[in-house]
């Protein structure tokens, strides 16, 4: 059962990539940098791959990508309401540095999303109101971040009892194995 759950979450997940308002197109990222301090935020999914790498768009310039550098260990939690499923991803979160695979995707962000990405000031940075806010015209602080997974919690709230499954990566072969909700 647990092979035939793990397709279904992966089908799942890469729904999230390619059907707007599909529950698992947003997660909640967390990271922790060297304060120790969690942080939490919303990604939109743009990338997932059968070997379970999951990828999203940011500025370079923003504290994910800080903590990132700081700490690659993440977690990704995502939860689809109808089908009452919550995943929790944990891996390793790397930074996409290859220009060809950074334009691919870069082309494929439409014009109003892509202001997002050349803004004069870091995000996060204080101003006195909204129309502080200038932008660039020939560049941009695009980013594509990639968590390769290590491991899911996989929980399905049901009924009579609740179903909860741990899967473990060990070399390239994901494990699944039942645990008590």
């Amino acid at each position: 059962m647990t092979t035939a759950v793990f397709s279904e979450l992966k089908e799942e997940l890469q729904k999230g990539v390619t059907e707007y308002g599909h529950p698992f197109r947003l997660g909640t990222l967390g990271t922790v940098g060297l304060d120790k301090m969690a942080r939490l935020r919303t990604v939109v999914l743009r990338d997932f791959s059968e070997d379970v790498e999951l990828s999203f768009f940011t500025d370079k310039r923003s504290k994910k990508v800080t903590h990132i550098i700081e700490n690659p260990k993440v977690s990704i939690l995502l939860y689809h309401p109808e089908k009452r499923i919550q995943l929790k991803i944990e891996g390793n979160a790397f930074i996409i540095k290859n220009d060809k695979k950074i334009a691919k995707y870069w082309n494929q962000v439409n014009d109003n999303a892509k202001k997002d990405y050349t803004t004069t000031i870091a995000p996060g940075s204080a101003i006195e109101n909204l129309k502080d806010i200038d932008y660039l015209n020939d560049e941009n602080h695009f980013c594509i971040i990639t968590i390769e997974a290590h491991k899911i919690e996989y929980l399905k709230l049901d009924q009579p009892n609740h179903i909860k499954i741990r899967y473990s990566r060990e070399d390239n072969y994901w494990k699944g194995e039942f645990l008590v909700p």
